[in-house]
């Protein structure tokens, strides 16, 4: 059965001009639900320029007139085995709309890149059951829970030991440092859920538009000459958080349990601390394959946010 809009509703393409007014659509949607906006202008345009988003075909902002009503986006990285789905609106036939949209191009990416089938995520709050219950009546199930931990810096905080036989490179200007620092990415974190590994060229122009991050916040660990550990911050929750972000943290398993992922978050508490951050925030998987979140609550991080994601297999 097709969704039909009402015929005072239009449809279009979003483009970086429409940041604004998506910023207040998610920020009506989510303050309700969680108390707070938890997105900004930058994130908006960060998400309708994302290299590898063709607004064209991947897409939707739906209108009631001169106000937008509802938001659809459906993207993929690397072989596309996995895509992510963006839906925001209050309004359930542009919800039904919006999912037939965003289904229907997911199937077209399985067939593009040679799947029989693909998986389709979205991440919801825990505290929105009743978006949980809509999509669960659109064929998704629960895939894993993300915790958003963090920590809070009174005042400063003392730098740790650099680890024996450890060498820091902070920052990363150099296309050799910044390749060494994708693979021990991808390495590290391959088999986790969600994670799509990406080609080099792929994610350095992911990074370059990415307008909270820059490569001097990208820190290397190296280990007998050889870069085995990674740590990529982001300015991205600096505006209504005042917190350093730490967006991705890992270790080759060959160098783990030798302490490198808790030097590198207690460096990076130091670092916000002088700063002037009120705390540093991550996330984490409470299914991660690997220890993470006992060495997060080990280093004093706590849960303050606890996310979905919620996953349906599409067929091509």
């Amino acid at each position: 059965m097709t969704a039909v809009l009402p015929s005072a509703y239009t449809v279009r393409p979003p483009a970086k001009e429409d940041a604004q007014a998506l910023l207040e659509l998610v920020s009506d949607y989510n303050t309700p639900v969680i108390g707070f906006a938890d997105y900004t202008l930058e994130d908006a345009e960060d998400q309708l320029t994302e290299p590898g988003f063709d607004p064209s075909t991947d897409g939707w902002l739906v209108y009631d007139g001169s106000r937008l009503i509802g938001y659809g986006t459906v993207f993929g990285k690397g072989d596309h085995r996995q895509l992510e789905l963006d839906l925001v609106t209050t309004d359930l036939a542009v919800e039904a709309y919006l999912f037939e949209r965003i289904l229907g191009r997911a199937a077209e990416f399985a067939r593009m890149y040679g799947h029989p089938s693909i998986q389709l995520d979205a991440v919801n709050y825990q505290l929105d059951a009743a978006r949980r219950d809509r999509f669960a009546g659109c064929g998704f199930e629960p895939g894993t829970t993300f915790h958003r931990m963090r920590i809070d810096h009174a005042g400063p905080v003392a730098a740790p030991e650099v680890p024996a036989g450890v060498t820091v490179r902070r920052g990363a200007p150099d296309e050799a440092g910044q390749r060494a620092g994708h693979a021990v990415l991808n390495e590290s974190f391959k088999g986790q859920f969600g994670f799509t590994p990406r080609s080099f060229e792929e994610w350095h122009a992911a990074q370059e538009n990415f307008s909270a991050f820059d490569w001097s916040q990208l820190t290397l660990l190296e280990l007998d000459g050889e870069v085995v550990a990674i740590r990529s911050c982001t300015s991205q929750f600096v505006e209504d958080e005042n917190c350093g972000y730490i967006g991705r943290l890992g270790v080759l398993e060959k160098a783990r349990g030798k302490g490198l992922a808790k030097f590198l978050l207690r460096d990076q508490f130091a670092l916000d601390a002088a700063a002037g951050r009120a705390g540093t925030i991550l996330h984490v998987d409470t299914n991660n394959p690997t220890p993470a979140l006992g060495v997060y609550l080990s280093v004093g991080m706590q849960p303050v946010l606890v996310m979905e994601v919620l996953r349906r297999e599409v067929t091509a």
